[in-house]
């Protein structure tokens, strides 16, 4: 495109009086000299605008944008805003990227600060900058979500099919909300990181919410906070960024010898990831695939009991070598005495992972082992 300046803001202010989409791409060769009033001012005329993308926005100098029609933005080649203010109540997708510069003096955490209370509807957000921090992101001020939070999220939102609410404070009170408004839509619910909720509250998420296909509530019940290491999140969720932004330093120490029984009939991917307060454990999730126990320090082998058939992987880095021979006999139920001619071999980081689903082709027809070719499960140590 050409050089973008004031002229060209001016004739398209006046030549597309119902301006809903407008995108701008910069060659490699064009400037764009738009400054931060010209945009505010833009913004604020076109009443039907709603979604707005422009590169080449190193001369902007400030963001002060306000807009009951605007749901899309994307600002790229930022540089030291002095100022960057976003009030867009309706605003669903925001990305924000800044040039690559040690030097940038924007103020994110401001910039954070804002987009949490003036942007309420914010459902996709991508910022880009060297100077992103911890602090920033704790700015988005989730680690504030409490039980009151949640009672606004159930009045405002009829239908959810998916409710992060990672790094948050709720409380099983919270999860007691969530279970009565959305038993017939929720299939994901992530609570890593929820240091107030218990058992009783995950007990009451997998027992209200029949369709739940994801649950995440890893460290969420941890029993101290020293030489705990952290464990990456369980499983991806296309298109969702999940920031956790508390720390481990001030997340509740939970009482030990805990006891969590989880019986679902649809949930297939369950991570209880660094929940070092959990000493007995009973799943029976005929569809779970996918079970994370990284880190689950104090589960006691024999009270654990695994009744899911369909498993396919289960994690388990960082836990006592009887908890592990006990996870292997469990999901490999009868066919644990053939584990010596299982395919195995040591990876990288030095963890053990035993295949079997490469295997069975070439077993020798015995009875003792009838069976062993539908036993496809993996588990990481």
């Amino acid at each position: 495109m050409c050089d973008v300046d004031a002229t060209m803001l001016a004739c398209l202010a006046s030549s597309c009086s119902s301006l809903e989409t407008l995108e701008i791409t910069m060659s490699d060769k064009a400037v764009n000299s738009m400054t931060g009033e010209e945009l505010s001012l833009l913004v604020s005329e076109k009443h039907s605008l709603s979604t707005l993308k422009i590169g080449g926005c190193s001369n902007l100098g400030f963001i002060n944008l306000s807009s009951s029609s605007l749901e899309v933005l994307w600002l790229s080649d930022l540089c030291s805003l002095s100022k960057a203010v976003i009030n867009c109540p309706n605003m669903s997708e925001l990305s924000l990227c800044f040039a690559q510069q040690s030097n940038d003096c924007t103020d994110l955490v401001s910039l954070m600060v804002g987009l949490g209370q003036s942007c309420p509807n914010l459902r996709n957000l991508h910022i880009s900058s060297t100077q992103l921090s911890n602090e920033a992101v704790s700015a988005l001020e989730s680690s504030k979500v409490t039980d009151a939070a949640v009672a606004s999220i159930v009045r405002s939102c009829a239908s959810l099919d998916m409710l992060d609410l990672s790094g948050s404070s709720i409380s099983d009170n919270g999860v007691g909300m969530i279970c009565k408004a959305y038993p017939h839509t929720l299939s994901r619910l992530l609570l890593a990181l929820c240091s107030n909720i218990t058992t009783s509250g995950i007990q009451a998420a997998t027992a209200q919410l029949p369709l739940l296909q994801l649950m995440d509530c890893g460290m969420s019940l941890r029993s101290n906070l020293q030489n705990e290491k952290h464990g990456a999140y369980f499983g991806e969720i296309n298109g969702r960024i999940r920031l956790c932004p508390k720390l481990p330093t001030i997340l509740k120490k939970q009482p030990m010898r805990q006891k969590l029984i989880i019986k679902h009939d649809n949930l297939k991917k369950l991570s209880l990831w660094g929940c070092s307060a959990i000493d007995a454990l009973y799943v029976k999730c005929p569809e779970l695939h996918d079970l994370n126990l990284n880190s689950c320090t104090n589960l006691h082998p024999e009270r654990l009991l695994l009744q899911c058939p369909n498993l396919k992987n289960v994690h388990a880095f960082g836990c006592q070598d009887m908890l592990i021979g006990a996870i292997r006999n469990q999901v490999l139920n009868e066919f644990a005495a053939a584990e010596q001619h299982l395919p195995c071999k040591r990876l990288a980081d030095g963890s053990k992972r035993v295949q079997l689903s490469e295997f069975p082709e070439q077993l020798p027809e015995d009875k003792s082992l009838i069976g062993l070719k539908r036993a496809r499960c993996t588990v990481q140590s």
